[in-house]
């Protein structure tokens, strides 16, 4: 899936589209550590699950200060494209889930990066974004080196 958040002109608009993208991340991760055998993996795959939650928990926090309104969870297609992918990849084993679980996570880093330089990024929201990416770069380097 590619993604297009942190396209949208309005930061509002973008942060509202990376809320969705967090919840598909969450439901994703979820079926990632439901469907893995290795319990080394499930735990690292729990971790980065909590990171996402936690992203979604902090976004949630910025739009409400600022006066906007939260998306709920619930925007169907993100979280079928992210979760399908993983429970396809369960009919092969843990490294195709692995796999999978890489390219959503290109996703975020996308989103993330975009969000970094957004043009209209709010203040408030600098210190958020920084972190997130970071995470999201570290979620990609795990997976990236534990597929090699």
């Amino acid at each position: 899936m590619v993604t297009f958040v942190g396209t949208q002109g309005n930061f509002a608009e973008a942060l509202k589209e990376l809320v969705e993208l967090e919840y598909a991340a969450t439901d994703a991760y979820e079926a990632a550590v439901e469907r893995l055998e290795n319990p080394a993996y499930r735990e690292k795959l729990t971790e980065f699950k909590e990171d996402h939650e936690r992203h979604i928990q902090e976004i949630s926090a910025l739009l409400q200060k600022n006066e906007h309104e939260v998306p709920e969870k619930g925007m169907l297609g993100k979280q079928l494209l992210t979760t399908a992918k993983v429970v396809l990849a369960n009919m092969i084993g843990d490294n195709t889930i692995l796999q999978a679980m890489k390219s959503n996570e290109i996703d975020t880093n996308t989103a993330y990066e975009r969000m970094n330089d957004h043009n209209n990024k709010w203040s408030d929201a600098e210190e958020f974004i920084k972190k997130g990416l970071q995470d999201e770069r570290r979620h990609k380097a795990w997976l990236e080196n534990t597929l090699t």
